[in-house]
């Protein structure tokens, strides 16, 4: 038989809850993105460039706060499986452009079914007033902590290596 806990101690345990459940819903994501044989970072750069067209790698990976260098190797891997296309940037022929391709657009599209089913499953236990709610609640903290909205702060470890992910 569960023990309800009290109230205080609820609070004291809320920043444990936000990484413990933070942690399994970033296992399961990517869990569900193996299928597509990607990775969450991949996931992410495709959603930025689908809403971002043309954005240069210098742009993307100051967006991310991520270091060039690994921009570089998830790029690669993009551009690989015909995701992505680097073009000649017309405003600097020094930089290049990022472009999603239709196989991207087609990949975006199931990564947005994949991330609706997940999210749909990882919130089964919320009604969707507390959905809502839930996620005014996140938002406000994480403006509060300055995150930037739509980026994992995750993007900003890789490659380092303090990274312990």
């Amino acid at each position: 038989m569960m023990m309800k806990p009290s109230r205080n101690r609820d609070v004291f345990q809320a920043a444990f809850l936000l990484a413990q459940v933070g942690g399994h819903a970033a296992s399961r994501f990517a869990n569900r993105l193996a299928e597509l044989e990607l990775g969450p970072p991949h996931a992410g750069i495709l959603r930025m460039l689908g809403s971002t067209p043309a954005m240069t790698q210098q742009a993307l990976a100051g967006a991310l706060r991520i270091l060039p260098s690994r921009l570089v190797a998830l790029l690669d891997e993009l551009e690989g499986r015909a995701l992505i296309a680097r073009r000649e940037n017309p405003d600097d022929r020094r930089s290049y452009a990022l472009h999603i391709t239709e196989k991207g657009r087609s990949t975006l599209e199931t990564i947005g079914r994949i991330s609706r089913e997940h999210q749909k499953s990882l919130l089964a236990a919320l009604s969707v007033e507390e959905q809502g709610q839930l996620a005014d609640l996140l938002q406000r903290i994480a403006d509060e902590q300055g995150l930037t909205r739509g980026v994992h702060p995750g993007y900003s470890r890789m490659g380092r290596s303090s990274d312990v992910d």
